[in-house]
This record gives C-alpha cells, sequence and structure tokens, in this order.
C-alpha cells in the first residue's frame, strides 16, 4: 500500500511541474504554501490558472473537470454569463464597487431569502459562511443570556476558536456515542471554548436528547450542518426530533445552511425537512463565487441586533439606544458586487426547470459510479442530497462521523489522486458538487475515467 501511495506522490510531482516550482516559490512568503490549510494535499496542491464553465486549468495546461467548484460555491460554474454580467452592470450602473452606506440590493436579497427560506423573517449579512455562523451564535447567547453552544461531532461550521472542536477528533480519545468529548481540533483555542460547547452525537436522537436535558439551563443554541459535511443527511426522525427537544427546552436552533444552502432546494435542508430553525447561517452559493454570508431568522431573535436595541426603528433616537444591543457590523456586510452576482445567481436556478434537472443529473451520475465500483469489485455507496455527494469505500451504514471512519479511506485518497492526473478535480476525499453547466460529456467521461483509475489501481 505504501509503495502505492508513494507512486501517486511521484506522479503527481512529474506531472505537475509548474505546480511544484510554484508551491515552491509560494512556501518562500506564505507558511505552508497556502492561504487556508483545506488547500493543501500532498504532494502539493495544483495550481490553477483559469476556468471555464465545467472546467480548470493548471499552469501546466492541464484540463480537469470541476467537481470542487470552489467547496461548492460554484453551483452555475466558472464565468457564468449571467452572473458576470450582472457585476459588470452593478459596477458601471452604479459607478463604484461599494457604497459604504445602504442600497437597494441589500433589501432585495433580503426580499428573496424571506420568500425562500421557512425559518428566515429578517436577514443579515456578513462577508463569510464563518462571519455567519459567529453572528447567529452569537445572536443565541444575546437573545437567551446563556453561554454554552451544543454542536455535533464532525460538523464544521468555520475556523472559529468556538467551533473548532470535536471536527475531526482521534477516535481513541472521542469518549462514548452517548456522551461524545469536547476535543479542540488546533493549537491555541483556549479552554474556556472546549469547556463551553457541548458536544452532541449526529442522527442519535435518544443521546442527543439525554445531553440536551442535562445542559438545557446553560445551552443558548444548538447549531448543526443538517447535511453532515454536504454530504451526511439528517434523519428526517432525528431532525424533526430535534426540533420538538430544543423547542421544549427553550434552546435556539441553528442551521448552518453555509453548504447545503440552494444545494439541496432553493429553500435549503429546511424546505426539505420542513423543519423551521431559529437562525440560518448561509454563504457559497449565495455569493456567486464572492465572499459572502447571511444570517436569517425569526423577528424577535434577529431584532436583537438593531442599533435602537428593537424599538420602533422609525421613532426612536440615539438617546433611546437600549444598553442590550448586539453589536454587529461591517464595512463589507452586503457588498453590492456580491449582492448582484448572488440575485443572479439565485434566479438563473429559479428559472423554469433549471434546479430539478440538476439534481437529476446529479442522481444519474451517482447510479453510474455506483455501477462502476460494483463492476470492479469495490464496496461504494454515494451519499448525499440535492447536488452534493461524496464517494464512500464501504458498504455499511454512514449516518454520522464515527460511521464514515470506518470507510476505506486510504484508497479512496488513492483513488482522487489517480484521477487528478485523469483530469477529474476534487480535493482529495472531499465531496462533489455538480453545475448546472456540466455535461453530458463531461459525466460519461468521469465515468469512464473512474474505472479507468480503478484499473489501473489494480495493476
Amino acid at each position: 500500500m505504501n509503495k502505492l501511495l508513494n507512486r501517486e506522490a511521484s506522479v503527481v510531482s512529474v506531472a505537475n511541474r509548474k505546480s511544484r516550482e510554484l508551491y515552491e516559490r509560494a512556501c518562500e512568503v506564505m507558511p505552508g504554501g497556502v492561504t487556508a490549510n483545506i488547500k493543501y494535499f500532498e504532494p502539493h496542491p495544483i495550481m490553477m490558472e483559469k476556468g471555464k464553465g465545467s472546467k480548470l486549468y493548471d499552469v501546466d495546461g492541464k484540463e480537469y473537470i470541476d467537481f470542487l467548484l470552489s467547496y461548492g460555491a460554484l453551483i452555475h460554474g466558472h464565468g457564468y454569463e449571467p452572473v458576470m454580467q450582472a457585476v459588470y452592470n452593478q459596477m458601471t450602473n452604479q459607478g463604484t464597487t461599494i457604497f459604504g452606506t445602504p442600497h437597494f440590493l441589500e433589501i432585495k436579497m433580503a426580499e428573496k431569502l424571506i420568500d425562500l427560506y421557512p425559518g428566515i423573517e429578517m436577514v443579515r449579512y456578513t462577508n463569510s459562511g464563518l462571519e455567519a455562523t459567529i453572528l447567529a451564535v452569537r445572536a443565541g447567547m444575546a437573545y437567551t443570556g446563556k453561554e454554552k453552544i451544543a454542536k455535533f461531532e464532525g460538523h464544521y461550521h468555520g475556523g472559529s476558536n468556538q467551533f473548532l472542536v470535536s471536527v475531526n477528533p482521534d477516535l481513541d480519545k472521542i469518549g462514548s456515542q452517548n456522551e461524545p468529548r469536547s476535543i479542540p481540533e488546533s493549537t491555541g483555542i483556549p479552554d474556556y471554548f472546549v469547556e463551553n460547547t457541548v458536544i452532541l452525537p449526529f442522527n442519535d436522537l435518544a443521546a442527543t436528547d439525554q445531553i440536551l436535558r442535562k445542559h438545557a439551563k446553560e445551552l443558548s443554541a444548538v447549531i448543526l450542518e443538517p447535511v453532515q459535511g454536504g454530504f451526511i443527511p439528517a434523519d428526517e426522525e432525528f431532525i424533526k426530533g430535534l426540533r420538538k427537544i430544543t423547542e421544549e427546552l427553550d434552546i435556539l436552533l441553528i442551521f448552518d445552511e453555509v453548504k447545503t444552502g440552494f444545494r439541496t432546494s432553493l429553500g435549503g435542508c429546511q424546505e426539505v425537512y420542513g423543519v423551521k430553525p431559529d437562525l440560518t447561517a448561509l454563504g457559497k452559493v449565495l455569493g456567486g463565487g464572492f465572499p459572502v454570508g447571511a444570517v436569517g431568522g425569526r423577528k424577535d431573535v434577529m431584532m436583537i441586533s438593531a442599533p435602537n436595541g428593537g424599538r420602533d426603528i422609525l421613532s426612536a433616537g440615539n438617546k433611546d439606544k437600549g444598553k442590550d444591543v448586539l453589536f454587529h457590523s461591517g464595512t463589507y456586510n452586503g457588498h453590492p458586487t456580491v449582492l448582484a452576482a448572488g440575485l443572479a445567481t439565485i434566479e438563473a436556478l429559479e428559472n423554469g426547470q433549471t434546479i430539478d434537472q440538476l439534481f437529476e443529473r446529479t442522481r444519474f451520475l451517482r447510479n453510474q459510479l455506483e455501477a462502476v465500483y460494483k463492476r470492479q469489485g469495490i464496496d461504494m455507496q454515494t451519499i448525499g442530497m440535492g447536488s452534493i455527494f461524496n464517494l464512500v469505500l464501504t458498504n455499511e451504514d454512514v449516518k454520522n462521523y464515527r460511521d464514515l471512519q470506518k470507510a476505506n479511506m486510504t484508497l479512496r485518497k488513492m483513488i482522487d489522486k489517480e484521477l487528478l492526473q485523469k483530469g477529474i478535480y476534487t480535493k482529495p476525499l472531499n465531496r462533489y458538487s455538480m453545475s448546472t453547466v456540466h455535461t453530458d460529456e463531461d459525466i460519461a467521461k468521469t465515468v469512464e475515467l473512474h474505472e479507468d483509475a480503478l484499473k489501473n489501481l489494480r495493476r
């Protein structure tokens, strides 16, 4: 096995000579040669030069069918004309990239989100999904007056201290399924965040219920990815049960739909499951390829961030400003260029049968890939929802982080590196995101190259 892994590493390095050279240069000016740890993989990441439609092109001139799509943000692929035109029109017609003041596009996007998402009554903008989850949790703490939160083992909500707990914990440290331990994911995380973050087992309603009741008086909110990692869906019974428990215990429920927003339905997972969270965090697709985030939710919770503390905005002056106002700000919040791109992205999904066709094509690709692996005698199942899925090399049920660890990650990584050399791009071990511009030819070639990769690894 080690010989195979070493072979794959050497093949990647030789075939991507310019990428290797640029990576070595990047290491001189950026720690580890990257600006985000998730962009790194061994022996070195591939440096891209341009993108068009469903394709990426690296600095060595190699073409890839892109299934990473900037971790799902580019639901219409690279350089989508309506989005590019919307950005151009905004900058030329409005004469600036940013006002630094309120503007109409903020209202238009908020109205759109309120119309689409069952749990959203009011909206605040941020500049990333991480900022959105931070604001959602702060709002929960401010509204309830309680300092602890609960999150689920294996769920990722961005790289802040509050959330870098039990995302990818070592199996020998995580404790029992009934009472998972809070494990810091990084150095530099103060004990406060570990001690004030309660860890829950995903898709285990009985254990979750028990833990929440134990900590109910301390917990302001429960935050979760309704689809863990973008590909392990919550059981319907679990997520509806979680909603009932949090309502009973007066704990806010926060859906992190940064990955799933617009990719599982136009109204996200909350529309699919018929469950209204108290707060929703959005990002990725919402910005059409630009940095963006938003928090939406119940009016009474959202109004705590109003500058006047929630009193009548038209009648209250600064002299009436309350002391219990949640502070939220940001120079680039509601950036007009970003919102123009996001609105064009959403409007394109709403036209005709676009999103239904995207889901249908995703299901077709998943079925074809499962057939390939079955022919090759390899246990594999595609797991996901809507236009996102992952290839998990096991025939066992996968309901949560612990189940996922039983899959053959070593073989999956080898397959991914083989596919990189054949022109299929996603970061090794990452989920697949489909776009509206992936063609029949892309799908057929992807299936063919998967079969070739599996045959090559058997030689």
